[in-house]
């Protein structure tokens, strides 16, 4: 299941500049984030489900690449998205 657009669209209004504001790599990492943790709660009911385990990694991966840019290029921003999601404690 993926992200809903009304879920989406709250995302992209709290962590984007305005409603179309979605190419910010914060916005990427938010929306990221929301669907690496709704892929979390179906593996934890389909735990053979190895393909979308696959893909799973692959999100993770591309969120590692975006949250590097981020602290190479806008610390502060970087900073902001990581206590804002809690990750990485």
């Amino acid at each position: 299941m993926s992200i809903t657009s009304k879920k989406k669209k709250q995302i992209i209004i709290k962590f984007g500049k305005n409603e179309k504001d979605s190419g910010r790599s914060t916005v990427q990492v938010a929306l990221l984030t929301e669907r690496i943790n709704q892929l979390q709660n179906h593996f934890s009911l389909h735990k053979k489900d190895h393909s979308g385990r696959r893909g799973l990694i692959k999100i993770i991966s591309y969120r590692r690449k975006l949250l590097k840019y981020l602290k190479i290029n806008y610390l502060d921003q970087y900073h902001l998205i990581i206590n804002k999601l809690s990750l990485r404690h």
